[in-house]
């Protein structure tokens, strides 16, 4: 499990620096859902199956949507890709500064222990992820506003960017 661990965690930091470095939003979608998917995966080896489900399914069904919505109106005739010249010196750019922290920070990464919620289940009543749930939904509903709010925000941020000069989703037809 420590070698799936680390196949996760990789494809998340490689689906990060590919978001980050990439300036098309076409293949940066494709790095969004390979983060998604390695995101997901940490948490469900964590003790967290639900929780995991129910953000690839929130994360893909809406922001990705509005992500594909707002790079339609955006098309460009000609986008940059992974093989460009400015893309690879990016990646190699983020790749060398993840190396470089990890070099920095790494020195007793190994005292530490991550216990999934799993593990200490004969001292627990409920599984990990529903308890979380449970406690979400009694005292998240301020929380939840405040989510709400943020990605309206979020989408009128992303089609404001994605308007240009004279073309756009608020433009006058």
């Amino acid at each position: 499990m420590t070698y799936v661990m680390f196949l996760l965690l990789f494809g998340l930091v490689l689906g990060l620096i590919s978001v980050a470095s990439n300036p098309s939003p076409y293949f940066a979608a494709l790095g969004l859902v390979m983060v998604a998917g390695m995101g997901c995966g940490i948490l469900v080896y964590h003790g967290g199956p639900f929780l995991s489900l129910i953000l690839f399914l929130i994360y893909l069904g809406g922001m990705l949507v509005v992500f594909a919505y707002s790079a339609a109106l955006a098309a460009e005739p000609f986008p940059e890709g992974w093989g460009s010249r400015s893309v690879i010196f990016l990646m190699l750019m983020y790749g060398g500064v993840v190396v470089c922290m990890f070099w920095m920070f790494s020195e007793g990464w190994h005292e530490f222990s991550w216990v999934p919620a799993d593990e200490l289940v004969e001292f627990s009543l409920f599984r990990g992820d529903v308890e979380g749930i449970a406690l979400m939904y009694s005292f998240g509903g301020g929380f939840l506003i405040i989510g709400v709010w943020v990605l309206l925000l979020t989408l009128f941020v992303v089609l404001e960017l994605t308007r240009g000069l004279s073309r756009g989703t608020l433009r006058a037809v």
